[in-house]
């Protein structure tokens, strides 16, 4: 399964590499840091993943216009964002987001955010034996 995360916080794209690494379903996770790589990644014919991570707040391109631009495509968006504003998660779900997850803070819970998120759109799996969720 491919996977864009679209994410400029080399924390939590790190983070998301590594608990998607403890997987027993095969990922492989394309990071790009700003919507101006997200950009020309999906303007490749020969790219389609079947699920996109994007956070909003990334420079160059924002989030909301990434998913202005692929609301005609057929590959669920899912906004994970640190944002807690409403407005813009309707916003985003008007885009055409799948879904809108607030980030947590707490390292246990982003871990099982990520897994359900993925879960959800590749399909269900285990942690691989002796993994840690953190």
């Amino acid at each position: 399964m491919e996977i864009l995360l679209v994410e400029d916080n080399a924390g939590d794209a790190v983070l998301i590499r590594q608990i998607l690494a403890e997987t027993s379903v095969p990922v492989n996770l394309h990071i790009v840091r700003d919507g101006e790589q997200a950009m020309m990644m999906m303007g490749s014919a020969d790219f389609r993943p079947g699920l996109i991570i994007l956070d909003l707040n990334i420079p160059r391109v924002t989030g909301s216009a990434l998913l202005e631009q692929w609301k005609s495509l057929q590959i669920p968006v899912v906004v994970f964002s640190s944002s807690l504003n409403d407005a813009e998660r309707m916003h985003a779900l008007e885009l055409g987001a799948r879904e809108f997850i607030s980030k947590p803070t707490d390292i246990e819970a982003f871990t099982e955010v990520v897994y359900s998120m993925v879960e959800r759109y590749v399909g269900p799996w285990k942690k691989t034996a002796g993994s840690a969720s953190a």
